[in-house]
């Protein structure tokens, strides 16, 4: 039975009446409130709600209840994944708010209905409760360091993607103080050389053409714990980022170029990346390198003449990053990108010298010191005339001098050590004679007290 037939039989017993919220305003959902909430902000599309829920038909059958299973439902707003009615009622709603949600079935479950509780044609009602809502986490960890709240949902699907050429406007707050407002064109990759935090990249990163969202940073993915002199942003402060994605151009992508596109791109991101670095922006020139790699680290089936163009800038990339690594204080990558540069060339001299001080940094004293050795042995056979680098022989020594200090560090430690368990084992030694000379005077005294 339709709900049309329902209402001319007199059957149903919920009134129609409440609001209607329908942009058309054709009556496909009407909202009554049967309990104010609080505050008066609203959750916005994309945000994660929480609702309790009773949904029945319009004669008053029950057909689901998050209430009885005892469980919060919870759902992206906006997003697709409930009946249109939803999307449209629970953005309407405050924290706390009770609402009575009367859906047609255009905004419900349609001719087709949800068998076997829901029939074709339904017209439904929800009692909705809202409990919270609380901002989409776009981070890769989702550790809550970036919050998103669209304000405006974007076009299509498609996202800006490494090296896009984006057109934004920024709008950069904290504690209610706006400290930059700017009309952008870069591309990503580039956003700390215009003194942009790298969540605001990784927002843009999330964003549809034409969407506007407040993005919330933690110092994480903001200006961390230095904070920002220019814009007088503290350590460790926690920013928001209004942001309009107005046009983006995706770069790109590596299965979209052939082999000569790939070397042609390779040389000119690799002198990009050089420009960057002697700047001083070791992050910018990282990511430069790093396109070169997976570019061209899996290129197969070259002629010879590519081959050696690929493995030169692939072994130049892998040197580049190794120093840019070792710039930014991250001795872990820094090895990683040596031991690839020594995969194509085992004797390269800046590889391994670059692998001495990344272990140096480390504290690996034994092998930076091994890494520093060769390099001289292989200095000498190459250039038998010239005199060892000074500065490289003084990383010899001063790995010798580190070891030495370990091994004597070592040798104190050890001797407390054994000191320590040669007086806890006289201890017991001590406590053992004790116990066997107090069980020997009791056998005694036993026997004495038999003879008697």
């Amino acid at each position: 039975m339709t709900a049309e037939e329902q209402t001319s039989e007199g059957q149903h017993s919920i009134p129609m009446e409440g609001e209607d919220i329908t942009p058309k305003k054709d009556g496909g959902v009407l909202k009554l409130v049967k309990r104010e909430g609080t505050g008066t902000e609203l959750p916005m599309t994309g945000d994660k709600v929480f609702v309790h829920y009773v949904g029945t038909l319009l004669d008053g059958t029950p057909f689901d209840s998050s209430r009885d299973r005892g469980e919060r439902f919870s759902f992206e707003l906006g997003k697709g994944q409930v009946i249109k009615a939803w999307d449209l009622g629970v953005a309407t709603m405050k924290v706390g708010e009770l609402s009575q949600l009367i859906c047609k079935p255009e905004y419900a479950y349609g001719s087709a209905g949800s068998p076997p509780k829901i029939p074709p044609n339904a017209t439904l009602v929800f009692q909705v409760e809202l409990f919270e809502f609380r901002g989409e986490d776009i981070t890769d960890d989702e550790d809550g360091g970036i919050i998103r709240r669209i304000i405006t949902k974007g076009e299509g699907y498609s996202k800006p993607n490494e090296g896009a050429a984006v057109e934004v406007t920024v709008e950069g707050t904290y504690e209610g103080r706006v400290f930059d407002q700017r009309e952008l064109k870069f591309e990503i990759g580039d956003a700390e050389s215009l003194c942009l935090p790298s969540g605001v990249e990784k927002a843009i990163m999330a964003m549809e053409q034409e969407e506007e969202s407040l993005f919330t940073i933690k110092p994480k993915y903001g200006f961390g714990n230095a904070g920002n002199n220019k814009y007088n942003i503290p350590g460790g402060a926690t920013l928001q980022y209004k942001i309009k994605l107005s046009a983006f151009e995706k770069a790109k992508e590596s299965w979209e170029m052939n082999t000569p596109e790939k070397l042609e791109q390779s040389g000119i991101v690799k002198e990009k990346g050089t420009q960057y670095f002697k700047e001083g922006k070791y992050k910018q020139a990282s990511v430069q390198y790093k396109k070169i790699v997976s570019w061209l680290e899996h290129e197969s089936a070259l002629s010879e003449e590519d081959e050696q163009k690929a493995k030169a800038l692939r072994l130049a990339a892998h040197l580049n990053l190794a120093m840019c690594f070792l710039k930014l204080q991250e001795p872990n990558q820094a090895l990683e990108n040596c031991d690839k540069a020594l995969e194509l060339d085992e004797s390269n001299e800046k590889a391994l010298f670059r692998r001495g001080e990344a272990l140096f940094g480390m504290k690996e004293f034994d092998r930076a010191r091994d890494d520093f050795q060769r390099v001289n042995t292989i200095g000498l056979n190459l250039y038998p005339f010239k005199k060892k680098k000074k500065n490289r022989s003084a990383k010899v020594v001063l790995c010798q001098k580190h070891l030495k200090e370990q091994h004597e560090k070592d040798k104190r430690l050890y001797a407390n050590m054994f000191q320590k368990f040669a007086e806890r084992d006289a201890k017991k030694e001590a406590e053992r004679m004790k116990t066997e000379s107090k069980e020997n005077g009791d056998e005694m005294e036993v026997e004495n007290g038999a003879k008697e």
